[in-house]
């Protein structure tokens, strides 16, 4: 495809930012988006962001990812609704709504984990749901930023005279863009919360171990009761009696 060498290796770079960039010697169009990935560790869930690199080559449209990416298994399997690869606009634009959708889909995701979260905070000592707040804000600091990221991308590409866009794809664009901001206002909702829950629960640890250390308090005073009491006639005194 005669496709510029640096095209590759700025999506291969995992910190590399979500932009537009055009060789006008080849008449190629790169879009580098930020897209949502899911990584095991052990019984952990991470979500994160990684580039996903859409190049506009010619008649044809080349993806570039590091790993394989859950946003364009839909388009491998033939499952998105008017998807065709002559139609490359739209084509570029439904890969961004894909996205979009994958965005809204582990947001909803990560609600149902600080649910669960908020329901263990009444009756945990432990810093075991702590730990899973935390990450899944950094996780939302990751989503907040790609969002953010991806929407200026869409915007420049609203405007951008190297894309040829017809009635539809704009109907389409303004489509994908609503979704987006959703999405983005959803993970700074999300945020604010999981902010609001790990203040409360370290609240509540605290107030948890306040009652233990109450009892434990009492607990002391009452066993040192008799050993006052023998300690004071074990003198080697006289006592009355």
């Amino acid at each position: 495809f005669g496709l510029p060498p640096e095209f590759l290796r700025y999506p291969l770079d995992e910190e590399e930012r979500p932009r537009l960039d055009y060789e006008a010697d080849t008449d190629h169009l790169l879009i580098i988006a930020d897209f949502p990935i899911i990584r095991r560790d052990g019984n952990n869930t991470k979500y994160e962001t990684q580039p996903v690199g859409i190049i506009m080559a010619g008649k044809s449209v080349v993806t570039i990812s590091l790993r394989e990416s859950s946003v364009l298994e839909a388009f491998k399997n033939n499952r998105v609704r008017d998807f065709i690869t002559s139609y490359r606009t739209r084509f570029v634009f439904q890969i961004m709504f894909a996205g979009a959708k994958e965005y809204l889909k582990l947001l909803r995701f990560m609600d149902k984990t600080i649910d669960a979260a908020e329901h263990q905070l009444s009756k945990s000592v432990s810093n075991r749901e702590l730990f899973k707040l935390m990450e899944l804000g950094k996780s939302l600091v990751y989503f907040s930023t790609s969002l953010k990221s991806n929407e200026g991308v869409l915007e420049k590409m609203m405007r951008s005279k190297y894309l040829k866009q017809y009635e539809e794809d704009q109907d389409l664009l303004e489509d994908v863009m609503i979704e987006y901001r959703q999405a983005l206002d959803m993970s700074n909702i999300y945020a604010s919360i999981i902010n609001g829950t790990m203040d409360a629960y370290a609240s509540i640890i605290s107030n948890n171990l306040n009652v233990v250390m109450k009892f434990m308090a009492a607990m002391t005073i009452v066993l040192a009761v008799p050993h006052v009491i023998y300690s004071f006639f074990g003198q080697n005194v006289s006592f009355p009696f």
